[in-house]
């Protein structure tokens, strides 16, 4: 299990890193759009660092705490990641509220409450070649590790987004941005995959 201040330094060390994969960001969404995505990005994880180095933060468990992040991301990231995480952190963040800790069984509920919100609010499905491939693997692996401790689970969660974003390069693209290339797109490095494989495969090193 992850205690919340462990949790919270977890997210502090992510976010650092997501704010210095700006320029591999803004290099991958060139290819598909006009190449604000990285400092969009940027921005939104930055305010995530403020928050979380800030003195106005102080959730009483690890749900208030993603709930937080979320409402930052979303107010800060903008365009279609602000609501994706935002969405994700804070529907998964109210979904375990009251948890004092993240164990594999809470982070499989943040996961799979996270996802159906997204699912509902954006209407992304899997297949679609976008994140919600990558978030749907993690959120399925998760729950097949329920009886794991987290420490053993993580690093398979994160392997199995990163297989679920590899999967995406033999899929054309039917949704967002990307929808524009047709057949162009296989095979091509799309910034949502990048972006979750490289979130979900922070957390084990944080």
């Amino acid at each position: 299990m992850i205690d919340l201040v462990t949790t919270r330094s977890v997210i502090r060390n992510v976010a650092e890193n997501m704010v210095a994969s700006e320029p591999e960001l803004t290099r991958l969404d060139q290819i598909v759009g006009d190449g604000d995505h990285g400092l969009g990005m940027q921005r939104g994880f930055a305010a995530v660092a403020t928050l979380l180095d800030g003195d106005t933060c102080n959730p009483q468990d690890v749900g208030g705490l993603l709930l937080q992040v979320g409402t930052r991301m979303m107010s800060s990231m903008g365009g279609a990641s602000g609501a994706i995480f935002g969405t994700l952190f804070r529907a998964g963040g109210k979904a375990i509220a009251g948890e004092p800790c993240l164990t594999t069984p809470v982070l499989s509920r943040f996961l799979n409450e996270g996802l159906n919100a997204v699912f509902a609010r954006g209407g992304a499905k899997p297949g679609d070649k976008t994140m919600v491939d990558a978030l749907t693997a993690a959120a399925e692996k998760a729950a097949s590790l329920q009886d794991k401790p987290l420490v053993e689970a993580l690093p398979e969660i994160a392997a199995a987004a990163h297989l679920g974003a590899e999967g995406t390069k033999n899929m054309v693209a039917v949704f967002g941005r990307s929808k524009t290339l047709g057949e162009r797109s296989l095979g091509m490095s799309i910034r949502g995959r990048y972006r979750w494989r490289l979130f979900c495969s922070l957390w084990p090193k944080a």
